[in-house]
């Protein structure tokens, strides 16, 4: 048994999920992105408490860890690395753009595009086989037809994920088709678990949000 907590906060929704291997055992949601860092804490003690376990039992914490909304990496980052620190548990970080494409794998006839909203007409986005290999690495780009022409003239693909409603109005192909499915911290459960077999833990030390793009911040 590997009794896993599975943290999202990278994109509007804030969810979690406990889960046993691959089994989902309860899961929690905030459709509220401007009230994630007040809600997280006391969700994970409600979602622990009503379900009889203590967060001792854990043993590994995974977290969406970008790209998506900068504000929600952090909050969700943090969260996961202060318990990490506290009960001396390690730490899976997972690509949001990966845990998005396991969501729909099912959905998928070919390949696989998640891409969230970058703001403006920017996204970012990776491509996928069905089986999750990594066809187009993870990059911020512009939301032009272009982008997508010459992988649509070969492949059928699935678009997933919020900003879908960039490239509907762009992409003409018939080889593409637009998923209204939403992920949440359930689709980590199956990844989170395959990185704990392979101890594949990130350094908590060291790790930081997968931004993609580089984070400036004013000064005070």
């Amino acid at each position: 048994m590997a009794l896993i907590l599975n943290i999202d906060t990278a994109v509007e929704g804030a969810s979690l999920c406990i889960a046993d291997n691959e089994i989902i055992i309860a899961q929690a949601e905030n459709r509220i992105l401007q009230t994630h860092a007040t809600w997280i804490n006391n969700a994970i003690k409600t979602l622990f408490a009503s379900n009889n376990f203590s967060l001792a039992d854990l043993d590994a914490i995974a977290v969406s860890n970008g790209p998506g909304s900068y504000t929600g990496l952090r909050i969700g980052l943090s969260t996961a690395k202060g318990l990490c620190f506290a009960l001396k548990k390690p730490l899976i970080c997972l690509n949001t753009l990966t845990i998005m494409a396991n969501a729909v794998k099912n959905e998928a006839p070919d390949l696989i595009c998640p891409v969230i909203d970058a703001r403006r007409m920017e996204i970012y986005t990776a491509l996928y086989k069905k089986d999750l290999t990594i066809i187009m690495p993870p990059e911020a780009m512009i939301a032009e037809e272009s982008r997508f022409a010459a992988i649509l003239h070969e492949h059928t693909v699935l678009f997933t994920g919020n900003a879908i409603s960039k490239l509907e109005t762009i992409i003409t192909s018939s080889n593409a088709i637009f998923s209204s499915t939403i992920y949440d911290a359930s689709d980590m459960a199956a990844l989170s678990f395959k990185c704990y077999t392979q101890s594949a833990f990130d350094d908590l030390s060291y790790v930081e949000p997968f931004y993609i793009k580089p984070v400036y911040f004013n000064k005070i």
